[in-house]
């Protein structure tokens, strides 16, 4: 990550605390952006970039001549389904205390649904991940990531367990996720499912199906990842374009 990149999310978790709890949290609207720029103790230039990100996630919404104005009804929302929050940090957010039951890292060959979303030819060698993270100890979300093992640009230990997939991307592929598209899709649970989440067979999850891009447009990583209800609540902010 640039150091760039690094100061603008530096800057953004800051205005964001003071907006939720800080000197901000009674404010309806945000001041000039001279003022806030010596609040904060930073340029105005870096505080341009930092607000029309706040703006796209829909924290504030600033109105030509007349001001920016501070969204608590989003504020307030635990969970968003179209920002891109660690699993660890759902759970705790849902109120939950938040672990990973076991994160596998191993080696198989691409599926056909595999091969398709990272774009390679079927039977081709990829890693997988696989994790469970769980909520007050019980299993809540697992997911199964697949990299192609051609972004490989250094050796990893199978043992090496402790690595989430942008993790594990960012040091042994040197290759971050700039964007991604998602689906949905009610599932139930088979058997393999209903043993991972130590749950009756045909009980009801949510499924996910990811792929992630890097900044050239590239898929670098396609994942499934299933939800167990009453763990969290996901919502997605709408905007009229």
């Amino acid at each position: 990550m640039s150091i760039e990149k690094c100061c603008s999310n530096s800057i953004r978790d800051k205005l964001l605390y003071e907006i939720k709890e800080g000197v901000f949290s009674d404010c309806s609207k945000l001041p000039r952006e001279i003022e806030l720029s010596e609040k904060l103790g930073i340029s105005r230039t870096h505080l341009r970039d930092v607000l029309p990100s706040l703006e796209r996630e829909g924290f504030i919404t600033r109105i030509h001549g007349s001001g920016t104005y501070i969204n608590r009804h989003v504020l307030e929302v635990k969970n968003r389904m179209d920002i891109e929050i660690e699993f660890l940090d759902i759970i705790k957010q849902s109120g939950y205390e938040a672990a990973y039951s076991f994160i596998d890292v191993s080696e198989c060959r691409a599926d056909e649904k595999v091969a398709d979303k990272l774009k390679i030819e079927v039977d081709m060698p990829v890693i997988r991940i696989c994790l469970m993270c769980t909520a007050n100890g019980k299993p809540a979300i697992y997911a199964e990531d697949y990299i192609d093992k051609r972004r490989l640009k250094a050796d990893y230990e199978k043992e090496e367990h402790n690595y989430n997939v942008f993790e594990f991307l960012k040091k042994f592929c040197n290759d971050e996720a700039y964007m991604d598209l998602t689906e949905l899709h009610p599932v139930i649970a088979d058997e393999r499912l209903a043993k991972l989440f130590e749950i009756f067979i045909g009980t009801p999850l949510l499924n996910m199906e990811e792929v992630d891009y890097n900044i050239k447009g590239m898929p670098i990583f396609y994942s499934r990842q299933y939800f167990a209800d009453g763990y969290a609540n996901h919502t997605v902010l709408r905007k009229r374009l």
